[in-house]
């Protein structure tokens, strides 16, 4: 999968990942900083500088210029930004893959941070903030992973709150980017239709130039502390309640992950999972549920994801802890087993057809863990999980002191259901 790696002179690292059977490459830069590498007063700055980076280079001064540009090649193109890396991409045909390169170092290395824009992208933040919060569904996740990680950095937004984006200063948010944004912890993927010693040439031609301090990012590790239940209220007057039940989980690299995610397909993955069956369609407490996993290089969660009828919503939550503590105490089946390992193959397969899946998928593995991983080797260590394992794993993370309710719905105070979850069985 991966043809060559390199490290530039200025220490960024390389991979390049070509694929015969596509006319398209893409263009993937990323580095190794989020949400949880900030301090309160300046939480939200990994996500404003994201935006800012397309907002205008000495080059192409405008927004206009750049998304015209790319616009005039039919790219695709956009940035995303996490709790733990940030990263921006473009995909075009192959042979604009020096376009691609040179955009994306023009808007890295020589954009304008026009204070204009700056004062204009705070009204843009806002609202897309706003958009979150109007969405329960989408705000879940982050109403769930206060809660789990509080105290800790790694429980602030990604966004930020409104109050610091409306003032965070433009010195503030260039140190950030100078601290962080160097050469050093550049990693830039190449994946796609492209010949080794072209790919090879732009590269050095367009990300060698620019030096740097030498030093990798660092953060504040995650201590599970929890002793006892916790829940967690976000008033929305709406009609159907969006939950989240989860529990810290395993980080990257953990040696169990691959039972993890085995027994969250079990658990919730698709349409013939435990949940979905038992909880929907046999008793119709729920239109949506779902299972899912969260991970982090320090720690993770696991999470169950319902919207329910508010008459009906107690009733719901002690049957999907039912569900919960059955796998500990009964374990799955071997024919659960070997369904879930064949839905993830066949996921892993169909997620890596075009050339964007594939930068994701070697990048953020080098950048967050360390090494790439094949699919054929992330599928046999599928295989090589036991239902011993799955029962196993369910044991050590379904802890009921460690877990973990948030709630978005008509409700004010999270007493009751404080109570509700340290009252379970």
């Amino acid at each position: 999968m991966v043809s060559k790696r390199l490290t530039l002179k200025n220490g960024t690292r390389v991979l390049l990942a070509p694929m015969h059977e596509t006319k398209a490459v893409t263009v993937l830069i990323l580095f190794p900083v989020g949400s949880r590498h900030e301090q309160p007063n300046i939480n939200g700055s990994s996500h404003f500088i994201e935006h800012l980076f397309f907002k205008g280079t000495t080059k192409r001064p405008s927004s206009l210029a750049v998304t015209k540009e790319l616009d005039g090649v039919g790219a695709e193109y956009n940035a995303f930004t996490s709790k733990d890396h940030t990263g921006y991409y473009i995909k075009v045909s192959a042979d604009k893959l020096e376009l691609a390169l040179d955009i994306l170092s023009d808007m890295l290395y020589h954009s304008l941070f026009d204070p204009k824009e700056i004062e204009r992208e705070r009204g843009v933040i806002v609202e897309e903030i706003n958009m979150y919060e109007d969405n329960p569904m989408m705000l879940l996740d982050e109403v769930f992973e206060q809660l789990i990680f509080k105290g800790s950095l790694l429980g602030m937004t990604i966004a930020g709150p409104r109050p610091v984006i409306r003032r965070v200063t433009r010195q503030q948010l260039m140190r950030y980017k100078a601290q962080y944004y160097t050469p050093h912890q550049l990693l830039l993927t190449v994946a796609g239709k492209f010949s080794d010693q072209q790919a090879q040439r732009l590269v050095r031609q367009y990300f060698n130039g620019q030096h740097g301090p030498r030093r990798r990012s660092s953060f504040e590790r995650f201590r599970v502390s929890q002793r006892r239940p916790a829940a967690v209220v976000r008033f929305r007057d709406t009609a159907q309640v969006q939950i989240g039940l989860g529990f810290p989980a395993y980080p990257y690299r953990h040696p169990d992950l691959p039972a993890l995610s085995l027994l969250a397909v079990i658990l919730g993955g698709n349409m013939s999972s435990r949940l979905f069956i038992n909880i929907r369609e046999r008793l119709g407490l729920c239109y949506f549920i779902r299972t899912e996993t969260s991970i982090y290089q320090d720690t993770g969660t696991f999470l169950v994801r319902a919207g329910l009828e508010k008459t009906r919503l107690k009733q719901a939550l002690r049957k999907i802890w039912d569900e919960l503590r059955a796998v500990p105490t009964s374990g799955v089946t071997e024919e659960e087993l070997k369904r879930a390992k064949e839905y993830v193959r066949g996921k892993i397969i169909l997620s890596l057809e075009d050339s964007d899946e594939i930068a994701d998928w070697v990048g953020k593995q080098l950048l967050l863990q360390g090494r790439v991983e094949t699919p054929e080797q992330k599928i046999v260590r599928l295989q090589r999980v036991s239902a011993a394992d799955i029962r196993r794993v369910a044991r050590q993370v379904f802890q009921k002191s460690r877990l973990n309710l948030a709630l978005i719905g008509p409700y004010r105070s999270g007493q009751e259901f404080g109570k509700l979850v340290r009252g379970l069985p």
